[in-house]
């Protein structure tokens, strides 16, 4: 793996409160091109390298990592800062955001309007990944059953920065920051889609299977064609959680998009690896879809009308197993794992998509 060192140190924070300006002025070097990353966990951080490591995701060698969080988060980000000093990344730093936060701010000016303006202008993108559930209350409606919760305060934080950089219908007067810079990018994986068209003003399904597919139970769902199951309901029977067991199905494109762009045409329908239970309901402000599974009842991506490189994905296409022949996959309890991804589905079945995917979303960073 070609792992990108640089020969300057850095500063990290994890939980240390130190001033805002000083923050900006150790973690931003003036000069270098800076992407945040939103949720830097270990395992985040690891995919981060794996991707431009390897060249999937082949970003010039002198991008900086700025990873953003909040104190309050449920994750203990020291274990990622001790990450960075123990693998010597000289190219990675942690930005803790500690100011106070709830849903009473999201969506308007706060305190926190500064530190987002300064990571804004300091950055040329970000990317927001995979995760828990989004407290329901966040978008206007009652807590559904089978909604999760585990982690507001991360919510909170990306759901604000997200409406901050984009602006959104809960407060038509707010002046997105991207007005200053429309060619940022941003990138949303799964949960990351799904906060962008929450912070915009845009609605979930909270379950997909009773909501959409009208069904109660595994059985029922297990049931389905292959092409509705949004994620493994397998798992319910296993009581050995250690092992993932992911699902594969594939997606429709729509035209004049990015997606359309990574397939090369709308009649290609590559497998994408999929794992949720939650999907776009209303649409928010200033997005539209541009993939869709196949029965097209779950939408598989956005991207915004106006600002031309923010694009949002239900699917994972940075999990490096996608990309390792020799990872082999199960899929039940007790199975042998017999095939990788890439045995699966090569070339034009879904490889190929995915590693085009990087390679044009690298291109929306200048």
């Amino acid at each position: 793996m070609r792992t990108i060192i640089f020969l300057f140190s850095l500063a990290f924070f994890a939980c240390t409160p130190v001033g805002h300006e000083e923050k900006v002025k150790e973690v931003f070097i003036e000069g270098e091109p800076h992407i945040l990353l939103m949720h830097p966990t270990i395992q985040n951080l690891e995919r981060f390298l794996y991707l431009t490591g390897e060249g999937i995701f082949p970003l010039p060698d002198n991008y900086r990592v700025v990873g953003v969080y909040h104190t309050n988060a449920s994750y203990n980000y020291n274990q990622a800062a001790a990450f960075i000093a123990r693998e010597n990344l000289g190219n990675m730093a942690l930005y803790a955001i500690d100011k106070p936060i709830s849903e009473e701010v999201l969506f308007t000016t706060s305190e926190l309007t500064e530190i987002y303006t300064k990571l804004f202008r300091q950055s040329e993108g970000v990317l927001f990944l995979g995760g828990p559930d989004i407290p329901p209350a966040v978008y206007g409606e009652e807590f559904n059953l089978l909604t999760v919760v585990t982690d507001p305060f991360r919510h909170y934080l990306e759901a604000s920065f997200l409406f901050h950089l984009l602006g959104g219908s809960q407060n038509p007067g707010f002046t997105a920051l991207l007005e200053e810079n429309p060619d940022y990018a941003i990138l949303g994986i799964c949960l990351g889609m799904q906060t962008m068209n929450v912070a915009t003003g845009g609605s979930l399904f909270q379950d997909i299977p009773t909501q959409i597919h009208g069904v109660t139970t595994v059985e029922e769902v297990i049931a389905l064609d292959p092409e509705k199951q949004h994620r493994n309901y397998y798992t319910y029977y296993r009581l050995d959680q250690e092992v993932s067991t992911p699902t594969f199905h594939r997606i429709k494109i729509g035209g004049n998009s990015h997606m359309a762009v990574i397939a090369g045409s709308t009649e290609a329908t590559p497998y994408i690896l999929s794992s949720h239970h939650q999907a776009v309901k209303q649409m928010g402000y200033g997005l539209r879809a541009t993939a869709w599974s196949m029965d097209e009842k779950v939408v598989e991506a956005i991207e915004h009308t106006r600002y031309p490189n923010v694009v949002g994905i239900q699917f994972h296409p940075e999990v490096p197993s996608l990309y390792d022949p020799d990872h082999k996959i199960t899929f039940r309890p007790g199975e042998q794992p017999t095939h990788s991804f890439l045995d699966l589905y090569p070339g034009a079945l879904g490889e190929d998509f995915h590693r085009a995917f990087w390679v044009h979303i690298a291109g929306m960073y200048p």
